[in-house]
């Protein structure tokens, strides 16, 4: 027997939803509008549906699925690509958005996106054969890393990540290695921006900078992902 799994998504209306996936170089495969609006749209392996709902809200929708690759440095780059190409930018907060790759504590390499509709699609690649959370570090700030990653990226919570990310970086008596420190100030920069919060935003690149230019050659390989996001939170 083959089974397969198909995820069937709500949102308001098709048309916005339709033109995202497009830009993200799905096809159309079928479309109808009565007795109720339904479509179908499929990439490679990947086939997503939906339905329209005109009383659904996007903004207070909770519909995910999970979208498991063997290249998902590549799907990023092709849908951050073709999102610039519709879009005129690559949107990374409100609706539609796209998030930055990272490296989770549960054994994938993911990003998340999340379409006009408000469904939060999961992407992501298996660095590891087990599924389960590794546990937090004891160390402060490896371990507050750890939380503001997972309220950021993989519970969706950018507000959630902000709180950890300044509760840690205003303790008097500690201090983060330097590695550490442009980790927590770029993802602090980016969930600012997440939020609309443009001030600290830019406040947290600019010592996100400051903090990169301090790092030994040893030191900027082990955080490439953060400074390639950095180059990206310029822009």
């Amino acid at each position: 027997m083959a089974e397969k799994t198909i995820p069937i998504l709500p949102c308001p209306s098709l048309q916005p939803v339709l033109d995202f996936y497009t830009a993200l170089g799905f096809e159309v495969t079928f479309q109808q509008k009565s007795p109720n609006p339904y479509a179908v749209v499929e990439r490679g392996g990947i086939e997503l549906q939906f339905f329209g709902l005109k009383q659904y809200d996007p903004a207070a929708s909770v519909s995910t699925c999970y979208v498991v690759t063997d290249d998902v440095d590549g799907l990023h780059t092709a849908f951050r690509a073709g999102l610039k190409a519709a879009y005129g930018r690559i949107p990374t907060r409100g609706l539609p958005r796209i998030g930055a790759l990272t490296d989770m504590s549960y054994g994938v390499r993911q990003f998340l996106m999340t379409d006009p509709g408000g469904n939060c699609v999961r992407v992501g690649q298996p660095t590891s054969r087990d599924p389960h959370h590794r546990p937090a570090p004891e160390e402060t700030f490896a371990r507050a890393l750890h939380h503001a990653t997972l309220f950021a990226d993989s519970k969706d919570d950018p507000a959630g990540a902000a709180k950890i990310i300044d509760r840690v970086l205003d303790l008097a008596d500690e201090r983060p290695a330097p590695a550490q420190l442009l980790r927590l100030l770029v993802l602090r920069a980016d969930v600012a921006g997440r939020l609309g919060d443009e001030g600290t935003a830019a406040t947290a690149r600019a010592d996100a900078e400051a903090a990169a230019a301090l790092l030994t050659p040893e030191e900027r390989e082990s955080v490439g992902d953060e400074l390639d996001r950095l180059q990206e939170l310029r822009g």
